[in-house]
């Protein structure tokens, strides 16, 4: 009998053992899991915070092109009243309309988006030709005759080819998508 009281005592050192490392792996549990919670509320407004960041960065970015085209809306406006109202000549009226397309070209400029500059001839990086005339001049093969849509460019890159209208000798009518 003496032998199942010390087995019995260390049973019972054992499941005193047990219970301990029992609390201890749930105060651990009950430590992560806060540890898990504050750090999911961290990454919560983490992402909050980008989000608001983004939102204002477009804004910020758009500011000055949206202030820019709301100037031109001005000019637009005023061009629209003094039209109704018939107190321009046709002169003033050709001054006033070209002085539109000079601020539309200045606010281009400010983006440095600047017009296509004019090619004698047919250049398939910077033109798109719309339509082909006849020529009986080989020399002024691939000339560019008319151009019916100026192109521009941002740096070297071509945001919108001059769509133009090309000489060709011994060919007319549509020309084949460039």
């Amino acid at each position: 009998m003496s032998g199942d009281k010390s087995n019995d005592r260390d049973n019972a050192v054992t499941r005193e053992e047990l219970a301990s490392a029992l609390v201890s792996i749930r105060k651990l549990l009950e430590r992560r899991k806060k540890e898990e919670s504050v750090q999911k509320k961290a990454f919560d407004q983490l992402y909050e915070e980008l989000a608001q960041y983004k939102e204002n960065f477009v804004f910020q970015a758009e500011k000055p092109l949206l202030l820019d085209l709301l100037l031109f809306y001005d000019s637009l406006s005023w061009f629209q009243a003094s039209l109704v109202q018939q107190e321009a000549s046709q002169e003033v009226i050709a001054d006033s309309f070209q002085y539109l397309v000079d601020e539309f070209l200045e606010l281009l400029y400010r983006r440095d988006i600047v017009p296509v500059e004019h090619k004698e001839f047919f250049d398939r990086h910077l033109h798109r030709a719309v339509q082909v005339v006849t020529t009986e001049d080989p020399e002024r093969d691939q000339a560019v005759q008319q151009v019916l849509k100026r192109g521009f460019m941002r740096a070297d890159r071509v945001l919108r080819p001059e769509e133009v209208v090309i000489a060709r000798t011994g060919a007319a009518g549509p020309a084949t998508k460039q």
